[in-house]
């Protein structure tokens, strides 16, 4: 039996007069399986008992690739790097990428958490801008934030993320520990994951799907920067990164927002501040886990129903508990975000739910989140 690889949401770089940063815990809901990873260098090595000649030649050539692959890294860098901010708010650093030429700029919501008011540094410049919060979206982690006198700085181009390959190569451009304007790089390693981040002070959680899996190294106060591919485009937006069952941080394995999730969130943030069209699946109810008598989850108990919403139009009432949609179970709340975070708005979903000493089964149209 395997189990969900956890991840930990990527905590602020230390605050300006800090030393620490705060590493908060969550589970990864999609099945992350972890077999005998390997992992082959660009250049490459010469096959044993190769002749000299053929060493020679293999040498060569692979000389002239990794040429080409860093002058391609050099070219990518100086493109998007311009584009890549720091973001100081009241609870440490993190980072965030130029979206249009008026200075908005879109990061993570748990970059911003509460605050209202950043300063702004650009890569390779000291010089600090004022910014304000132009809006943020919890549920996808994402927030834009305006800088004051910011029209100079370098937007960003975005990607098609539905055109991301597994295996293409990434560079990560952030704000990793305070230290400013750092790249590391390696490949798409995965997409359609889907993710949790848990609830904190500072921000209420969220079940994030379809995000990219990344082996591009990104740490603490990298949130909210660019993960970008070799034609110098912004494809997501680092977020997460994994830790080992056993503690600690596990290499190589990080989570992006998809370009595509950014851009159509971001739009929404900058023209009216809040989001109408998340593109979200949802069944209108309030919920929470609850227990059998050995302790285990056995079900979300609904605790509110939004009136005229699916779950309130399907006959869904406050006491029932969702044990299953789709006949995918559903234990607990975080499992019922999961599995709506792969459906659709619009779509009929079969719901089974508890109630009284049986079972029924109800068909939800579901809204959108």
């Amino acid at each position: 039996m395997t189990t969900p690889a956890p991840t930990h949401r990527l905590p602020l770089g230390p605050a300006v007069g800090r030393r620490s940063c705060r590493v908060v815990l969550a589970a990864v809901l999609s099945l992350l399986v972890v077999t005998g990873c390997t992992s082959a260098s660009h250049s490459g090595a010469a096959a044993s008992g190769s002749s000299a000649s053929g060493s020679a030649a293999a040498g060569s050539a692979g000389g002239g690739t990794e040429v080409a692959e860093q002058t391609a890294f050099e070219n990518v860098i100086q493109q998007v790097l311009p584009s890549v901010v720091e973001i100081r708010s009241s609870t440490g650093l993190g980072s965030g990428v130029v979206y249009d030429s008026g200075g908005d700029i879109v990061t993570n919501a748990h970059v911003v958490g509460t605050d209202q008011q950043f300063q702004v540094l650009a890569a390779g410049s000291a010089t600090t801008f004022q910014a304000s919060l132009v809006g943020s979206y919890p549920p996808n982690d994402l927030a834009v934030i305006k800088v004051t006198g910011g029209q100079g700085l370098q937007p960003a181009t975005f990607a098609d993320s539905s055109q991301a390959q597994v295996g293409a190569i990434v560079l990560a451009m952030g704000n990793p520990l305070g230290l400013s304007a750092t790249v590391t790089n390696g490949i798409v390693s995965a997409t359609g994951r889907t993710v949790t981040e848990p609830a904190t002070g500072q921000s209420p959680g969220a079940t994030l799907p379809d995000m990219l899996q990344t082996s591009a190294p990104i740490n603490p106060g990298n949130s909210g920067g660019a993960l970008v591919d070799l034609r110098g485009q912004v494809l997501g937006i680092p977020t997460l990164a994994a830790n080992a069952p056993e503690g600690g941080a596990a290499p190589g394995i990080g989570f992006a927002i998809p370009s595509n999730q950014v851009t159509r969130i971001t739009d929404q943030l900058v023209q009216n501040g809040t989001v109408a069209n998340s593109g979200r699946a949802a069944m209108g109810v309030q919920v929470t886990t609850v227990l059998d008598q050995a302790g285990h989850p056995r079900g979300v108990a609904v605790i509110a129903v939004t009136p005229g919403g699916p779950a309130d139009a399907a006959g869904i009432r406050p006491g029932d508990i969702i044990v299953s949609v789709e006949d995918q179970q559903t234990p607990t709340a975080q499992s019922l975000g999961t599995v709506l975070a792969g459906l659709q708005p619009g779509q009929a979903v079969r719901v089974t739910v508890e109630r009284g000493n049986g079972q029924e089964q109800l068909q939800v149209t579901l809204g959108e989140l």
